[in-house]
């Protein structure tokens, strides 16, 4: 028999698959438990909440693909520069690109937001941990504090994945000047 761990991923991976299907509000709980062969009795028993425990599950574990995905893209990134500049492009193209996510943004985007409300500030901290090192190599304009900069391309950055404004990120060029001139404008050296 699986492991709770094990169970529990197998229903989160079935509902993310009954959603890509259906759709969130056309996917049932059992259409989820007969999509992971198991009883409806059973998948009350990983996700008491029901639904909406087992989609914030989904929401959750998909983001957390997509950071892993992302981290990824930019790891080979020597300068700050680079490193924000791949970000923004692949955040990009990913969330324009995810086919579950632009179903679910259409039909029931509250799916999402209790969850990425909780998660907000704890990706806004990973972000900024991530940029600190970055910054603090980076020659920064006097009085700049490199955890408070960090903090603000966090949330900059995070803003610009889900709405990119003036900006076409899909250019590198367009990209580029967004980093270099708004971005670190104010505070790169």
């Amino acid at each position: 028999m699986a492991n709770v761990v094990d169970q529990r991923q197998a229903l989160i991976e079935a509902t993310y698959g009954c959603i890509a299907k259906w759709g969130p509000s056309r996917t049932s709980l059992e259409d989820i438990a007969k999509t992971a062969g198991i009883s409806r009795a059973t998948l009350y028993r990983y996700f008491p909440g029901g639904r909406t425990e087992l989609f914030d599950a989904v929401v959750a574990w998909e983001y957390d693909r997509f950071f892993r995905r992302l981290l990824d893209a930019v790891r080979s990134a020597e300068t700050l520069e680079e490193v924000m500049e791949r970000g923004l492009q692949y955040a990009h193209r990913s969330i324009a690109e995810h086919e579950v996510l632009q179903l679910v943004l259409s039909t029931e985007p509250e799916l999402l937001e209790s969850t990425l409300t909780k998660i907000g500030a704890t990706t806004r901290e990973l972000v900024a941990s991530f940029l600190l090192p970055y910054l603090e190599q980076h020659d920064l304009v006097s009085g700049v504090v490199p955890a408070e900069a960090a903090d603000y391309l966090a949330r900059m950055v995070l803003s610009y994945m889900g709405s990119s404004g003036r900006w076409n990120l899909d250019d590198p060029e367009q990209v580029r000047t967004l980093v270099r001139l708004e971005l670190l404008g104010g505070i790169a050296a």
